[in-house]
């Protein structure tokens, strides 16, 4: 039987996964000892088709974690007031561990307002404007998870974080600023750009690592990279080839820029199996400052 060899430039998420979520799965399987863990509830609310992904991969990280998971399925047409009403329950139940908010909800759901009102014990997705503030302070144990994942597969790299010149191109609340801030708290150099940066290609050649969170298909080519450099790929697109056929790609061309690169995070394989790993740790982070703070409840 032949087989391919494996190309080293491709950083490979899912086994950086399965090594978290057996690291959390030791953990957790401590702190039971302590306090008993309670359960992950994931909300969603209407629903849509690619929810459910997410949601199938999130139950299975939990269950190779050891951590209980409970979908809660709301209803498209529930009010603002009902949904924090519901949430405010979830805060006050012990059995809770921690509140996933799926996203994207109806329409006339404001998604910011849910998100600030479970509380920051509870809110494994690091989403409340209070977790998100903390990362400014150098608190990142509970920092958004798709941001968290990029900064754990530049560690992949081998790449010291100190004194790295970073490029992160998007500036989003979930994703692009909290990125920034992670990585300036391990003291990497940040230029963060944006759709009104001039030459985005100027910032990104010259930097030893590019995260790129946009959400444009194949935006980043191989002459927008330094050799060697680490691409850290966050884009996730659809897009429709000539016959038909549908895929998913990332906001880099990672068959031409694999070829500049030292390192790149294929798309689909590289960001969102660490994302959920990372939703995981952040629920063994919350049980345990639930226990240290003797909090059983709202």
């Amino acid at each position: 039987m032949i087989t391919t060899p494996r190309d080293h430039r491709l950083i490979d998420g899912r086994a950086v996964q399965s090594r978290i979520l057996a690291e959390v799965r030791a953990a957790v399987d401590v702190a039971q000892a302590t306090r008993p863990l309670g359960r992950l509830v994931s909300i969603v609310i209407g629903g849509s088709p690619e929810i459910g992904v997410y949601i199938r991969n999130q139950e299975r990280g939990a269950g190779k974690a050891g951590i209980p998971f409970e979908q809660q399925d709301w209803p498209a047409d529930i009010s603002q007031e009902e949904c924090k009403r519901r949430i405010v329950a979830l805060n006050d139940d012990a059995g809770v561990l921690g509140i996933i908010l799926q996203r994207p909800v109806p329409p006339h759901i404001h998604v910011r307002s849910l998100q600030s009102a479970i509380h920051p014990l509870k809110d494994v997705e690091g989403m409340n404007p209070a977790s998100i503030g903390n990362i400014v302070y150098s608190d990142v144990a509970l920092a958004p998870c798709t941001a968290a994942a990029s900064v754990e597969l530049i560690r992949e790299t081998g790449l010291e974080l100190k004194g790295l010149e970073v490029v992160m191109i998007g500036h989003s609340e979930i994703v692009g600023k909290p990125a920034a801030f992670l990585l300036m708290a391990e003291g990497a150099t940040v230029t963060v750009c944006h759709h009104m940066t001039r030459s985005v290609a100027m910032h990104s050649r010259r930097a030893d690592v590019v995260v790129v969170a946009v959400g444009k298909p194949h935006l980043i080519g191989p002459d927008m990279i330094k050799p060697g450099a680490a691409v850290i790929d966050i884009g996730i697109n659809q897009v429709t080839d000539a016959d038909g056929t549908v895929r998913i790609v990332g906001d880099v061309d990672t068959d031409a820029v694999r070829e500049v690169a030292g390192w790149i995070t294929p798309v689909p394989g590289g960001v969102g199996p660490v994302t959920v790993a990372i939703l995981m740790r952040n629920a063994l982070v919350a049980h345990q400052r639930q226990t240290a703070a003797g909090w059983l409840g709202g």
